[in-house]
């Protein structure tokens, strides 16, 4: 999933915006920010980190993520899966038939009832072409969903069905092991059709039509400045302990989030100024956090001048990840020499995909010169020695200090190695998500965080004409690796075709740039409880006021 920083804030609106939290046991607020303005936070559009962790509050899955009572830190909690709004699930002898017996005390945030055909609209909803729903796929296991997103069925087609008020049912046409975690995942969530019907694409902006089923409802939405989170009276676990409200206050400056944080206005940030961090690492008070995830560039392989592997492995091979990491990032990122990151599970218990799938190129200091020297003969090959004729390019990214300072590492290093120009050029959150998923780009920053913990949530997103296809990557051969892997039950078999279609969009066709596999960083303060998934989402509705 997308990496989320967008839109800037003045530290005087700040200051004027955020609330204080209160430390009363029985009822506080929290003040927390982790992007800018969300894209949405309709559950089956949204394919952010943003929208999710919003979501994942907001609205309840047959799943939900709970805190373990494990620990990644002192003050982090490791979320672990658990029933949500289904009570009971039976599995069928060939695991392929889901029922779920819906708990009796779900509601509305409105007092209606939460009933199965509201997962069924939803599910129908999400793989439906006519909502062009990014993570449509994410249910392709389910009977004909490859079919109706292709437009050969009708929605109503979908494996589907609601036994009655309570009894939701589910028919995949391939085992998956890992369904109970789609089942919590944010595309999967329901949504009322009534609402949808009445209110159409802006039923999430208006208080009155965003009913929700989660822990919390929404009361305000000040756009560019935040989304006011409060405590849903009909969510059948209202009487735990939490934070009355949560405001996602929306900023992507990281100097006045800190600014904020030190002054008591924010409980919990994610992003510090780059030349704070060593400090901030060096007394504790910033801690890391495991995350699945790769940073990397998409090159628009459909037009002239990345149209050609040459090129594109050129500008990959001349990125110098060691740099970024120690002198950008300095969170204990690791300089990626593949795609699918490490942390993934391979077919072998305790095996490691990215391990056994290796580097396709070294992506150590000590191999930088060799990479250059290699870069300018295939850049030469493809037409352009030492950069002669080669046209000038821009590089896209995000409005953020942390995603500029590698756009402008980029740009110097393919300028020295390469002999090219390479021109900058930012645009805030919203409008990048569409620019870059438009295709109207030569080179842009792009991140993803694993969906589930599979190598497929890497690598399906790559198959022609895929909704977060943002490199319009086209090859029918690792489209036919993607699909045998996804109809395979085999867990080998299934990691080897996997391994061969990362051979073919990394190894032979270049498609992207990795450059290094993520971790995740926050600050927090006056509350305790919070817990995370290192799929990026982070839970504060269980937390608790600190003494």
């Amino acid at each position: 999933m997308r990496k989320i920083v967008a839109l800037l804030l003045t530290l005087v609106l700040c200051a004027s915006l955020f609330v204080m939290p209160a430390v009363a046991e029985e009822s506080f607020e929290l003040a927390v920010c982790l992007a800018s303005e969300p894209q949405t936070i309709d559950p089956q559009l949204n394919s952010a980190v943003d929208g999710a962790v919003m979501a994942q509050h907001f609205f309840e899955g047959l799943y939900k993520w709970v805190d373990s009572g494990a620990k990644y830190s002192e003050n982090v909690g490791v979320a672990a899966l658990e029933l949500g709004q289904a009570k009971d699930v039976t599995v069928s002898e060939d695991g392929l038939v889901y029922t779920f017996t819906l708990r009796d005390d779900i509601k509305w945030s409105d007092g209606k009832d939460v009933t199965a055909n509201d997962f069924v609209y939803s599910w129908q909803r999400l793989v439906d072409p006519a909502t062009a729903a990014d993570y449509n796929y994410m249910i392709d296991m389910v009977v004909n969903a490859n079919e109706i997103m292709a437009g050969e069925l009708a929605k109503e087609e979908l494996g589907v069905k609601a036994l009655d008020d309570k009894t939701f049912e589910v028919t995949l046409a391939v085992k998956c092991a890992f369904f109970n975690e789609i089942c919590a995942f944010p595309a999967t969530l329901p949504i009322r059709q009534d609402i949808i019907e009445t209110a159409g694409d802006q039923w999430t902006f208006d208080t009155a039509t965003f009913i929700t089923n989660g822990a919390y409802t929404m009361t305000a939405w000040e756009h560019n400045s935040y989304i006011e989170a409060t405590s849903n009276p009909n969510y059948y676990a209202n009487d735990a302990a939490g934070p009355q409200s949560i405001k996602f206050m929306l900023m992507d400056d990281h100097n006045a989030m800190y600014a904020a944080y030190r002054a008591g206005d924010l409980n919990f940030i994610e992003e510090v100024p780059a030349d704070e961090i060593a400090a901030l690492l060096d007394s504790g008070e910033l801690v890391v956090d495991p995350y699945i995830g790769t940073y990397y560039v998409c090159f628009q392989n459909q037009k002239a001048p990345f149209d050609n592997a040459l090129v594109r492995e050129a500008f990959l091979l001349t990125i110098d990840r060691p740099y970024i990491v120690e002198q950008i990032t300095q969170t204990g990122q690791i300089p990626a020499g593949g795609y699918v990151p490490t942390g993934i599970a391979d077919a072998a218990a305790g095996s490691d995909f990215r391990a056994n799938g290796g580097d396709y190129y070294d992506p150590s200091e000590e191999a930088y010169a060799a990479n250059c020297d290699k870069a300018r003969e295939l850049l030469a090959e493809a037409g352009y020695p030492g950069g002669e004729g080669f046209p000038v390019v821009e590089y896209l990214y995000n409005t953020s200090d942390a995603h500029k300072a590698v756009g402008e590492a980029l740009q110097n290093m393919w300028s020295t190695e390469l002999g090219v120009t390479v021109t900058l050029q930012n645009e805030e959150w919203n409008t990048f998500l569409q620019t870059r998923k438009d295709g109207n780009y030569s080179i842009a920053r792009n991140g993803w965080i694993a969906d589930y913990n599979d190598p497929m949530s890497f690598l399906d997103m790559w198959v022609t004409g895929g909704g977060n296809n943002d490199a319009q990557y086209s090859n029918a051969e690792y489209d036919a690796l993607i699909a045998a892997a996804k109809a395979s039950s085999d867990a080998e078999e299934r990691m080897t075709l996997m391994h061969q279609a990362e051979d073919l969009v990394i190894g032979q066709d270049k498609a992207l740039g990795p450059i290094y596999f993520y971790t995740n960083k926050h600050m927090l303060q006056g509350f305790t409880g919070l817990y995370m998934t290192p799929l990026g989402y982070f839970f504060f509705g269980s937390t608790q006021a600190a003494e």
